[in-house]
């Protein structure tokens, strides 16, 4: 029996994911009126997990021997408990791109570039929408409103509403 959307929990729990993916990825969306509305609470709950939780990590030193058998002291980076945790709830609840190759690179860069992602949607929305946000929020003093809905018109066709939604 269909429910909200006219699809089954599974079949639209998948959609939500699949269009929240998209927009974290590339910052805007063009899908119908009702998708968007349900997309918008989806999507902000996921990045509000990570303006909260981005700046958790810890800092530790590691000693490791060079070719010649001297020890170099290097400072590596992971992530705090709290980050962690909000990470994996977030991979629940998006489906991990993959970084595309862009039009005249060569692959070698390509597998330079890529070598240490290996979570790419992960890393933008932790490193990159989330400190943005942050900022945002000391600023302004408002967390939340993530996503705007712009309404485009009827659709040709079938005649639904068509929305565009995207990253504030």
């Amino acid at each position: 029996m269909p429910g909200k959307l006219g699809k089954t929990t599974e079949q639209r729990l998948a959609m939500l994911r699949n269009q929240a993916s998209q927009l974290l990825w590339y910052g805007r969306l063009e899908t119908t009126a009702a998708r968007a509305k349900e997309l918008r609470p989806y999507v902000e709950k996921l990045i509000t997990k990570a303006v909260n939780t981005y700046d958790d990590v810890i800092e530790f030193e590691v000693v490791a021997k060079d070719k010649k058998g001297k020890e170099v002291r290097t400072t590596a980076v992971k992530d705090g408990p709290k980050k962690l945790a909000a990470r994996r709830a977030v991979m629940a609840k998006t489906y991990d791109l993959q970084e595309i190759k862009a039009f005249n690179e060569k692959k070698s860069d390509y597998k330079k570039r890529t070598a240490k992602v290996q979570h790419p949607l992960m890393e933008k929305l932790f490193n990159e929408i989330a400190p943005k946000y942050a900022q945002r929020k000391e600023e302004i003093g408002q967390g939340g409103g993530y996503t705007r809905i712009y309404l485009l018109g009827q659709r040709r066709g079938d005649g639904a509403e068509v929305a565009v939604i995207e990253l504030v």
